[in-house]
């Protein structure tokens, strides 16, 4: 069994600017995220929003088997969070800051511009376990805050850190992939997004990118040519 980079158990408050520790604080940010988070979906008012939608989301029919990657990609989330966190710290900080970064334009974008989808269906054409987890779902996400997709990026910053990894295996790098992909059609399939909000997020995903990797791409030093 692979032994933990850190042993937490030595841990006490004063020793987190220590280098050891310090990658601790950008939990911070998701205090930050889940109360600006809160702010926008009970603050701003559907009707303040703007409908998001293109030609695009007109050919795209729900589809309730998709509600798996798009729920997958929580677990995917915080099981890749999680494993960092305990066997490689630099990159739980790598994927930590671009999270956080996705969230800080995203949530900007929905203050100053709010944006709304008008997408979901009004009934299921089908009764079963999926549509139900779907209703779940619909009961308590707003259908408001939706450009940039947050799920498309986190998924991008997944697969960014992923695949940089000398360490990761190529059977689970095609993984990533797929998985990525899947997630980011199901947000258009489970009518969570409009195809707009997909693509809105690649310019947010390429901004976390070079701020937590442009220095390393101009040294061309990255863990996955390293020994």
């Amino acid at each position: 069994m692979r032994t933990p980079e850190v042993d937490y158990r030595k841990l006490r408050l004063s020793d987190l600017r220590s280098p050891e520790y310090r990658h601790l604080l950008l939990l911070l940010g998701w205090v930050g995220y889940f109360i600006l988070y809160f702010l926008t979906e009970n603050l701003i008012p559907a009707e303040r929003c703007t409908p998001v939608h293109c030609y695009w989301d007109d050919f795209v029919p729900f589809c309730e088997w998709f509600i798996i990657p798009y729920v997958g990609w929580y677990a995917l989330v915080f099981l890749s969070l999680g494993y960092f966190f305990f066997y490689d710290t630099e990159d739980f900080s790598d994927l930590s800051k671009y999270i956080i970064v996705t969230q800080v334009v995203a949530m900007a974008c929905y203050i100053i511009f709010p944006t709304r989808q008008d997408l979901r269906p009004e009934a299921f054409a089908n009764e079963n376990v999926l549509t139900a987890i779907c209703a779940f779902l619909y009961s308590f996400d707003t259908n408001t805050g939706v450009c940039p997709s947050l799920h498309v990026g986190y998924s991008l910053g997944l697969l960014s850190v992923w695949t940089k990894r000398k360490e990761t295996r190529p059977w689970f790098k095609v993984f990533i992939i797929v998985a990525v992909i899947l997630i980011c059609m199901a947000t258009a399939f489970v009518k969570q997004h409009s195809v707009v909000d997909i693509f809105a997020a690649i310019p947010v995903c390429l901004l976390a990118e070079w701020m937590v990797y442009g220095k390393r791409y101009r040294q061309g030093v990255f863990k996955s040519n390293k020994k």
